[in-house]
């Protein structure tokens, strides 16, 4: 089974929503919106779409939003939201990889798709190209896809740290460690979450796996699967991407 599966409910879950400000999401909008070049009631398809936080806007922007996450305590939270703020989209709790097509719709049904969040290199090479290929067969021809990782090797190898301190929030604390198995380009996280409470401490443990891959691999893989890449950013504000930036964002097309 996935480590995804069972990874986001809970304190992790929690700690997630701590960790994504407002103004980083913000920023995050008005990328999709700038790259993607949708419009109302176009179709677009929010992959791994979480508790909803870009879902929810552009549904209100007046997109025809489905989002997709395996997290049943996400579509739920995203269900009830949209509920109360009166906003139109459809969800679907289960595994994209896994998930029967036909409860997307049709083939070719979506005018844009994203995957955000750092959720994008979940699988090894395999299962990646296969990933990448769904994507691609639920986009109409020139439909675009946004795509973001911290994982890529020119990202995260560069300042490679074994622990490190990820603070969220007043009262959560994640320890991450790391261990990097090179002859498969995958990373081992070791999470441990703290939050202060008023009767001590609440902790939780949860291991991810991240697969590694070079740009010029994602770019070559997205090609085999019809999707053109167009740009490589290094931040959300659309600058072309160096080495060493933090992570990266791919705007690609799905060819006609």
């Amino acid at each position: 089974m996935p480590w995804y599966t069972d990874f986001f409910h809970g304190l992790p879950q929690e700690a997630w929503r701590a960790a994504q400000s407002a103004e980083q999401t913000q920023h995050e909008l008005e990328l999709l919106v700038e790259t993607l070049e949708f419009g109302p009631g176009d179709r677009v398809l929010d992959v791994f779409c979480g508790y909803g936080r870009h879902a929810i806007p552009l549904a209100r922007m007046g997109a025809d939003v489905t989002g997709v996450d395996i997290s049943a305590e996400s579509i739920a939270e995203l269900q009830q939201e949209a509920k109360r703020k009166k906003v139109p989209l459809t969800t679907i709790a289960g595994d994209f990889m896994t998930l029967d097509v036909t409860a997307l719709g049709e083939p070719g049904i979506f005018g844009a798709a994203y995957c955000l969040g750092n959720s994008f290199c979940f699988f090894p090479r395999p299962q990646m190209q296969a990933f990448l290929q769904r994507i691609a067969d639920c986009l109409e021809p020139g439909g675009r896809l946004l795509v973001h990782s911290n994982m890529v090797a020119e990202s995260f190898l560069p300042d490679f740290q074994e622990f490190a301190w990820l603070p969220v929030g007043d009262t959560l604390r994640v320890l991450a460690e790391h261990q990097y198995d090179p002859m498969n380009s995958m990373v081992e996280q070791r999470l441990t979450y703290y939050r202060h409470a008023d009767k001590g401490v609440d902790t939780a443990h949860r291991t991810a796996h991240y697969y590694i891959y070079t740009i010029a691999e994602l770019l070559s893989m997205m090609g085999i699967a019809g999707l053109q890449p167009l740009a490589c950013y290094g931040t959300v504000y659309g600058d072309d991407y160096k080495v060493g930036d933090e992570g990266i964002w791919v705007v690609a097309q799905k060819e006609s």
